[in-house]
């Protein structure tokens, strides 16, 4: 729990002030039944107007103190576990942030939001629940018991067979809740995963007409998180009854029997009603702790699910980086004998034994078949992943010696799947320059081929986008996307089959922008089509992770038999499809 103490500190005087208010809501509630007491014993059997109404004000004046501590108490309790929880959301999102690929695989998306949202939202239930009963249940509990036993310390003694055993069932209760709760949190991952895949995709399930399936999936996996949801509220469900049973035997047993020692002339009316208060004062204080030791036991399993999160190792950092001052200033590249598989040893490798050399200004072509390992060979220039085996050099420096900001501050990607976020066009193209003006911002998304149909848009560079990109095409979202990196300004550019749904024209159009505008920049073209890295200085083969051929277009048509048929079976389509 050490780790918890750094968000208490800066609330410390909330943690403090909830719960000592809290007490004195308390000390009232101690009060009001000995008052009510006197009034009945002195001021009704007396007939004591002046009596009654001298003790009715000070229950008004007791009242409004509980009223002011009561309200006092839930005010700091509320702020302190709020911001606790807000301090903690953001170390917990801050930590994701700097979760690697192969960490973020670890766990699925829908369980980080779960863990980010509902998990700590738990948390802070607990704990504000927690601050407000942390003295008012043991203080009434203690209150109430001294002054049972002070009032008549042989009818106390009821309590006493009562306490051991409810305190046995909430133990029972709170050991068969936690392990329902922590089974129900993973539901809810597994259901957030479900809805997100499910909203992300809506487009490819129109299309195949697979909403039916989608709703049967839905239901399903609702279904699953409905019984878990159940079977641990089964739980809850059964504290109450136990509690209220307990409640009203004691109650009855104590009126029973204060009843006889009235009669016997060994008790006063009023001590009897004042004493049957505090039974259920007792055992309301009792009910209070158990529904928090129950609500903890959610919070466990919620803290569980989040101490996983904040006790990943980032497997990519660069804390040994040696030349973290470094910057790439060439974007010379460098692959040396590297070998590279994801996650564990048992997996086969996916890269094995790349070298080759891109010097600075080149343009270097990759081409080879879905799955051969083209877009795991670029992520390591930036280190998304790391070498298993080998070395990747950017400028002559071992890319782990670089701070990550730095060298990524120093490639741009246009990924496989491209994104764009909510927000307008230009503010979605300043990720490559937030200080850009908007020539140069126009002036690239003209270079990339874009400047034109975003002028077409009514609102033109404001145009908001939907979430995603989604009211853009295929081919639009690509240009958007290539002249964000543009915009960079990068040493080192890689295109991840990022022209694919750009027609021929426009594709030539771009590439001859990256001959004069990043004439200097290094740049690595993934593409399917050969017509793409045709003019590349190096076109490089790769299949089932090996380089096969490396080379101009020139010298692999002469030596690569692989490369040859990619090209004689691509124009062959061509020529069909002109037919």
């Amino acid at each position: 729990m050490k780790r918890y103490k750094k968000y208490v500190k800066p609330y410390l005087s909330a943690f403090i002030i909830g719960p000592l208010l809290m007490l004195t809501e308390v000390l009232g509630e101690i009060m009001l039944p000995k008052l009510m007491s006197l009034i009945i014993n002195n001021g009704v059997a007396d007939r004591n107007y002046k009596y009654i109404i001298g003790i009715g004000i000070l229950m008004v004046f007791t009242t409004f103190i509980m009223a002011v501590g009561g309200i006092g108490g839930a005010y700091f309790s509320s702020k302190a576990s709020i911001c606790f929880t807000s301090d903690l959301r953001n170390d917990i999102f801050t930590k994701v942030q700097g979760f690697s690929f192969q960490n973020i695989d670890k766990f699925s998306t829908g369980s980080l939001v779960t863990r980010l949202t509902n998990d700590i939202q738990q948390v802070q239930n607990v704990m504000m629940m927690g601050l407000r009963m942390m003295l008012r249940a043991p203080g009434m509990l203690v209150g109430a018991l001294i002054m049972a036993f002070l009032m008549n310390a042989q009818l106390a003694v009821v309590i006493l067979v009562v306490i051991p055993l409810l305190t046995a069932a909430i133990a029972v209760i709170l050991k068969t809740a936690f392990p329902r709760f922590e089974i129900m949190q993973k539901k809810i991952d597994r259901l957030n995963s479900g809805i997100q895949e499910m909203l992300t995709n809506v487009r490819v399930i129109k299309s195949f007409v697979r909403e039916d399936y989608e709703e049967e999936k839905f239901k399903a996996t609702n279904e699953d998180l409905k019984q878990s949801s159940l079977n641990a509220m089964k739980i809850v469900i059964a504290t109450m009854p136990v509690m209220m049973l307990a409640m009203n035997i004691t109650t009855l047993a104590v009126v029973w029997y204060g009843g006889n020692i009235i009669i016997a002339g060994g008790m006063k009316v009023g001590d009897l009603t004042a004493f049957t208060t505090y039974i259920v004062q007792i055992l309301m204080s009792l009910m209070m702790l158990s529904m928090v030791f129950l609500q903890s036991s959610r919070a466990m399993a919620s803290i569980k699910r989040v101490n996983e999160v904040m006790d990943t190792e980032v497997d990519l950092t660069d804390e040994s980086a040696s030349r973290k001052d470094a910057l790439v200033e060439h974007g010379k590249v460098e692959f040396k004998d590297v070998s590279f598989r994801y996650g564990h040893e048992d997996e086969g490798m996916v890269l094995e034994h790349i070298s080759f050399t891109a010097k600075p200004g080149q343009t270097i072509g990759i081409i080879g078949a879905t799955g051969s390992g083209k877009t795991s060979l670029v992520q390591m220039i930036p280190r998304l992943y790391d070498a298993t085996e080998g070395q990747v050099l950017v400028d002559g420096i071992d890319v782990r010696d670089y701070s990550l900001r730095n060298l990524r501050e120093g490639v741009g990607m246009v990924l496989q799947k491209n994104v764009l976020f909510s927000g307008t066009i230009e503010e979605n193209l300043r990720w490559g320059d937030e200080n850009a003006s908007f020539e140069e911002v126009r002036a690239i998304a003209d270079s990339a081929q874009a400047d034109g149909f975003v002028n077409a848009f009514p609102d033109g560079y404001q145009t908001e986008m939907g979430q995603g990109g989604v009211n853009v095409s295929g081919g639009q979202k690509q240009r958007l996307c290539i002249a964000r990196a543009l915009l960079k300004r990068p040493k080192i550019l890689i295109l991840d089959d990022s022209t694919s749904a750009v027609d021929t024209a426009t594709e030539a159009k771009i590439r001859e922008c990256f001959q004069t505008t990043l004439k200097d920049t290094t740049k690595f073209i993934i593409a399917q089509r050969i017509g793409s890295v045709e003019g590349a200085d190096q076109i490089i083969v790769i299949d089932d992770g090996k380089i096969i051929g490396i080379g101009s277009h020139e010298e692999l048509m002469a030596g690569c038999e692989a490369y040859q048929e990619i090209y004689y079976s691509q124009r062959d389509r061509e020529s069909e499809a002109s037919a």
